[in-house]
This record gives C-alpha cells, structure tokens and sequence, in this order.
C-alpha cells in the first residue's frame, strides 16, 4: 500500500515535469485541429464517453477545437469549462492544483476566495505553452475519473510533440 501522501508527492513531480517538457514551437488553429484528432481518434478506439476541448485564452476565448462523443451530457461541457478556468487562471494543470490543495490540507475556496461554480481543480485540463510565449490556450478531457482524463490528454500531448510517455505519464493506480 502506498502512503498517499507519498504518492501525492510523487505525482506532483511528475506534473511539474510534464508542464516543464510539454512545450510547443508555435501553435496555431491547424496545431490544435491535429491535437483534437489525436485525442478523438484514441478516445474513439477506447470506446470513451469524453467531451474534448482545446481552447486559446483571451477575451474571449477562443474555441480551436470541440468534440462530444456518444455518451456525454452538457454536465461535460461544465466540467471542461471549469477546469480550463484553473489553467487560465493558474498556468498550471487543474490536476496539478488540486493535488497540491489536497497535499496542503486546504480547499479551492479557502486558499482563493474562487468560487468552486466556475473553478474545478479535477484532473484533465492542461496548458498548451509554446516556447518563447507561454500558456496560451488549455486542452481539456472530460468524461473519465480525473487521474485518466489527465492521462489521456498528456498521452495526446506526447503524441503531437513525440515526447516519452512513458517518462511523462502519471503511474495508473491499481
């Protein structure tokens, strides 16, 4: 058994290394197209039932790509727009936050003063941050538990940028 503090521990290194390795030369509607497709086509090969977002920040924001497949509800559409929130706000995963909330014994709304209705620090939304210009924009997956919809979109990340998956992805819990 693992001490989940360990474990908590553990993940947010390899978070860290994650948003640290995961970094694109330029990015444009065409770069986010091609992610979408990866996602999708792995979601749609696994049988999935996840709404997959990739968004450029700004005001407004705006919508690069946007898929729903068989089995959401427009509960996933206010999951995806709540944990792109945290990583517009934070420029960090919303997994990442939420573990180092939950590492520091204290909730969302104490440490922010955010309300939890347009924040979710639950696992599958993570920056795009291009070389030399910073986060930009968030890919977000919506559908699975929050570890695998974290997973899911580093995997795709990993695909577009042929980054090391396995060096990069979070250990799947047994």
């Amino acid at each position: 058994m693992h001490n989940p503090s360990d474990l908590i521990t553990t993940d947010l290194d390899i978070l860290a290394l994650q948003e640290k390795e995961l970094r694109f030369s330029h990015f444009d509607p065409d770069t986010a197209w091609a992610l979408g497709l990866i996602v999708r086509e792995l979601a749609v090969a696994r049988r999935y039932a996840i709404v997959i977002d990739i968004r450029r920040f700004g005001s407004p924001n705006q919508s690069l790509f946007y898929s729903a497949l068989r089995g959401t509800t427009p509960d996933n559409a206010r999951w995806v727009e709540r944990k792109s929130n945290v990583v517009a706000r934070f420029h960090r995963s919303s997994y990442s936050l939420g573990l180092k909330l939950q590492h520091d014994n204290i909730t969302f709304a104490e440490k922010y003063s955010l309300p939890d209705s347009d924040y979710a620090t639950h696992g599958g939304s993570v920056p795009i941050h291009v070389a030399g210009t910073g986060i930009i924009g968030a890919l977000t997956v919506s559908g699975l538990p929050q570890r695998e919809d974290h997973n899911l979109a580093i995997e795709a990340l990993c695909l577009a940028l042929r980054a090391d998956h396995q060096t990069l992805r979070l250990p799947i819990l047994q």
